[in-house]
C-alpha cells in the first residue's frame, strides 16, 4: 500500500451533515479507492460521526463548533503529522462532485493551491445580484495580487501541496470567510502560488441553502471585510519554504 507522502487525503468538514455525509464518502472512495478520506466532525449534534464512519471514513471530533476554518485547520494539522503531500476538502453537502478531486488535486502539478473554479466555463452554476457582485470583486483584487486570473475565489473545493499544507497549519482563519479569502491571501503573501481548475458545482443533496436577497446583501458587506481585513494583514516577514 503506498504511503501517506504518495496519497491524497480528502479533508470533509461536517456539521449536522447525516443526512449527506455518508453519501459523500461513498462516493469519494468509488472515485478512487486509494483516497484515504477524513470527515473532521465539528461539533454535530446528529450522527453525523457514526454515518461518516460506516461509509469508510476516518472521524476527527471537534468538542464544539468551530466553524469551516477550524474544521479545516485540523484537517490539515492531521495531514501534517501524517505525512500526507496532498490535501484537499471536499464538503458533506455534496456540492463539490467527486469526479472532479482528480482534476483539482492534479492542478497541484503547477501550484501549491489548486482551486476548483466555478465561473469557469463548465457547468451552470450562477450567482445573481449583491453576490454575485461580491465574487467579481474579491476575484479580481486576488487575481491582481497572486498575478493569476481567478474567477472563482470563494470556492471550498480546493486542494494543498505540502507547503500550502504548513502554511495553514500556522495559519488558517476560522472566522466568516476566512477559510477562503483570508487564508488565500495569507497564502499568497507567505509566497504560495495558485491555480484554479474549472469544475460544476451540484445542487445540495439534502437541506435548503441560505441564498435570499437578505443573505445576499450581508455576504456581500462579509465578504468586503473580510478582504479589507485579510489586505491590512499584509506581508508575512517570513515566507515558507521552498
Amino acid at each position: 500500500m503506498p504511503s501517506s507522502a504518495e496519497r491524497a487525503l480528502i479533508i470533509v468538514p461536517a456539521w449536522n451533515e447525516s443526512q449527506n455525509v455518508g453519501n459523500t464518502v461513498s462516493e469519494i472512495l468509488a472515485a478512487d479507492p486509494a483516497y484515504d478520506v477524513v470527515v473532521v466532525d465539528d461539533g454535530s449534534t446528529d450522527d453525523t460521526a457514526h454515518r461518516a464512519r460506516a461509509a469508510g471514513a476516518k472521524v476527527l471530533t471537534l468538542p464544539f463548533n468551530m466553524g469551516v476554518g477550524g474544521a479545516m485547520r485540523t484537517g490539515f494539522t492531521y495531514a501534517q503529522r501524517r505525512g500526507y503531500r496532498r490535501a484537499i476538502q471536499v464538503d458533506a453537502d455534496g456540492q463539490h462532485n467527486p469526479a472532479d478531486i482528480a482534476a483539482v488535486l492534479a492542478g497541484l502539478s503547477t501550484a501549491d493551491i489548486s482551486i476548483g473554479a466555478r465561473f469557469a466555463e463548465v457547468g451552470d452554476y450562477k450567482a445573481r445580484g449583491p453576490r454575485r457582485w461580491a465574487m467579481k470583486m474579491l476575484a479580481g483584487v486576488i487575481s491582481r495580487i497572486s498575478g493569476v486570473r481567478l474567477t472563482d475565489v470563494t470556492s471550498g473545493f480546493r486542494a494543498a501541496n505540502d507547503r500550502a499544507i504548513d502554511q495553514y497549519v500556522r495559519y488558517y482563519p476560522a472566522e466568516y470567510l476566512g477559510d477562503t479569502i483570508d487564508s488565500l491571501v495569507g497564502a499568497i503573501h507567505a509566497g504560495l502560488t495558485v491555480t484554479q481548475v474549472p469544475v460544476a458545482m451540484r445542487p445540495r443533496a439534502y437541506g435548503k441553502p441560505s441564498h435570499n436577497p437578505f443573505s445576499a446583501a450581508r455576504y456581500l458587506l462579509r465578504a468586503t471585510f473580510a478582504l479589507s481585513l485579510a489586505l491590512l494583514r499584509g506581508r508575512r516577514t517570513e515566507e515558507v519554504p521552498a
